[in-house]
Order: structure tokens, then C-alpha cells, then sequence
């Protein structure tokens, strides 16, 4: 795959993995895995590239000790992933055009 393409997709995954509650880098990587393979080297720089954009806002809360930080969508990255869902809309009706040749020889 286009590795532009799959860094959009992740930084998607991403944005849908916080989307109904705030999480960390762990629990994100632990939501996203049934679905994407991802590494905390890729995670954390697609976090950092969220927040830059103002797509994610970021708090440090202490957990066991220690500080985690907590990530939040904003409603700017709501609307990211508005978009993104009528994007995927577009790209399976192109797929279904490709593919249709194939489904009549099946």
C-alpha cells in the first residue's frame, strides 16, 4: 500500500480509537490492533501530528505514579472523520467499478 495513503488511514484509525473518550498510547495501540498493525514509533509520531493540527488536545493526568497523557479528539478531528467517512463513500463506488468484471466472471 501507498505508504501516504496508509499513514492517512492510521492517522484516522487514531482519530476513531479516541473518538468517544479520551485514551493513551497503549490502550490505542491495544483498540487499533484487531483491525491495523501499529507500533508505538508509528503511534506517537501520528499523535504528535494530530495535535499539531488541532485534531487531538492533550492532558497529562497522573496514573500509579506516574504521568500519562491522555488524548482527546477536538471537534475539528470530528469533523476529520465527517470527512473521511464520505471520502470512503466516493472510494467504494470507484472499487465497485473496478471490481465489477471480476464479479460477473464469479
Amino acid at each position: 500500500m501507498d505508504i501516504q495513503l496508509k499513514r492517512g488511514l492510521l492517522e484516522v484509525c487514531v482519530l476513531a480509537a479516541i473518538k468517544d473518550e479520551p485514551s493513551y498510547g497503549y490502550k490505542i495501540i491495544k483498540d487499533i490492533k484487531p483491525f491495523q498493525e501499529i507500533s508505538e514509533s508509528t503511534l506517537y509520531p501520528i499523535l504528535k501530528r494530530l495535535e499539531a493540527a488541532k485534531l487531538l488536545s492533550v492532558k497529562s493526568a497522573e496514573h500509579n505514579g506516574r504521568l500519562r497523557k491522555y488524548y482527546t479528539i477536538t471537534a475539528v478531528g470530528l469533523e476529520r472523520l465527517e470527512i473521511f467517512k464520505a471520502e470512503w463513500r466516493e472510494m467504494q463506488a470507484i472499487y465497485e467499478f473496478v471490481i465489477r468484471e471480476d464479479q460477473k466472471n464469479d
